[in-house]
């Protein structure tokens, strides 16, 4: 049922002739069959050739996700499944980019109409340099990336992410493209139901699509969202704009923000800190705590670190690093991010990680009729692969800064 999930118009969302929402669907549905047809195959085909192949050759079993690796890159079913899987990947971005390319100039009218209206303030530097880890290579195979202008004040790949983010994550975004946040502002209420922060930071906003759930939830907060990337800021701020709510948005480094001490209640992010570096994402942390007040949360949604997954697990995740331009994944997953968070100064008893069910498969079990309880366990189902694999619960790392009364002991 989900798969059937059609994105939400709004202002600017680029609108496709028939064929080229044909050939969308088309990406969608191939991403789909991979990910329930073939992707199952690989278990047999490792279980009943590779890894005794592997133990043949090297006498011993394959002992982690780089044996396994070395085992299957030879195989042809997983040869075949991952040709497919980047096949598909380009395929997504290529049927959005003509729908885009053909009414550009009236999305870019539309949005500065939108941002030259809206109350909320938006802010892009002129002399700001997006981070090398983010410009040197199109992450997600995503053609210009996420910084890259074809004219003054360009929203192009703002509205690229826009569209083909839900149909990468074959309509497990949802219909806002917002599941991340709203999976999280669900915890939130669920577990901290009297947590009323005045101002909320997010960090690695893009097209600010799972920022806006934080206004939703907490009208009356000051919201930001940031991001590297001038044309998703700018999308982002019309987009909101477009869709009734007042988020500030602008080009801002998570690694050094302009936001004085103590400045937000609640600093999130969602599937950012894999896109950083290993020097660039400690940095994240440390800004988060700077900018928190005392008693305020850090919390970033992504997928579990490694030492949470089997071994064959994070080798079908680690196939994002090797083929869908994710050279920070894996190497992130292996990071003690618990340590980073004491490092930059959390206390480690108030740092953990725990599941934020998925919003979407909560609200499709509860249109099924499952109670409460078992739509939240619907949605804590493991992933198995990719970033948007059907099914699974976001793993969020929470931090709380400490308050007054912890600091004066």
């Amino acid at each position: 049922m989900l798969n059937t999930f059609q994105q939400a118009d709004h202002p600017i969302l680029p609108t496709a002739t028939a064929d080229e929402a044909s050939r969308q669907e088309f990406a969608k549905s191939f991403k789909g069959f991979i990910q329930s047809t073939l992707l199952p195959g690989l278990t047999p085909i490792y279980q009943g050739r590779v890894a005794r192949s592997f133990e043949k050759s090297n006498g011993r079993a394959p002992a982690d996700r780089r044996d396994i690796r070395a085992g299957m890159v030879d195989d042809i079913y997983f040869q075949h499944y991952a040709s497919a899987n980047r096949v598909a990947q380009e395929l997504l971005w290529e049927s959005v980019v003509s729908s885009i390319d053909r009414q550009l100039p009236e999305l870019n009218a539309k949005a500065a109409q939108l941002s030259g209206a809206a109350k909320a303030a938006l802010d892009i530097p002129a002399d700001f340099v997006p981070p090398r880890y983010v410009t040197a290579l199109d992450i997600h195979c995503m053609p210009g990336g996420y910084c890259s202008e074809v004219c003054e004040d360009d929203i192009s790949v703002g509205a690229l992410y826009d569209r083909g983010v839900y149909l990468y994550s074959m309509g497990y975004t949802g219909p806002n493209n917002d599941d991340m946040g709203r999976s999280v502002v669900n915890y939130l209420k669920r577990h901290m139901p009297d947590f009323q922060p005045r101002r909320i930071l997010d960090m690695g906003c893009t097209v600010g699509h799972s920022t806006l759930p934080y206004k939703e939830l907490f009208p009356e907060a000051e919201v930001w969202g940031i991001d590297v990337g001038g044309p998703c800021v700018r999308y982002a701020h019309a987009r909101a704009a477009g869709m009734g709510l007042d988020v500030n948005f602008a080009q801002m480094n998570a690694e050094e923000t302009s936001f004085p001490d103590g400045h937000f209640d609640l600093v999130v992010s969602h599937i950012l800190l894999h896109e950083t570096s290993g020097k660039a994402m400690p940095r994240v942390f440390a800004e988060a705590h700077r900018v928190l007040a005392p008693g305020g949360l850090m919390i970033h949604a992504d997928l579990p670190p490694f030492d949470l997954m089997d071994p064959f697990t994070q080798f079908i995740l680690d196939n994002e690093t090797w083929y869908n331009n994710e050279p920070f994944w894996g190497a992130m997953r292996d990071m003690d991010q618990i340590a980073l968070a004491e490092k930059a100064g959390f206390d480690r008893s108030q740092v953990r990680f725990d599941t934020a069910p998925m919003a979407v498969m909560e609200f499709a079990a509860a249109a099924e009729g499952y109670s409460q309880e078992a739509s939240e366990h619907v949605a804590e189902r493991e992933f198995t692969a990719g970033e948007f694999a059907p099914g699974g619960g976001w793993e969020v790392l929470i931090a709380r800064k400490a308050d007054a009364a912890a600091l004066a002991a």
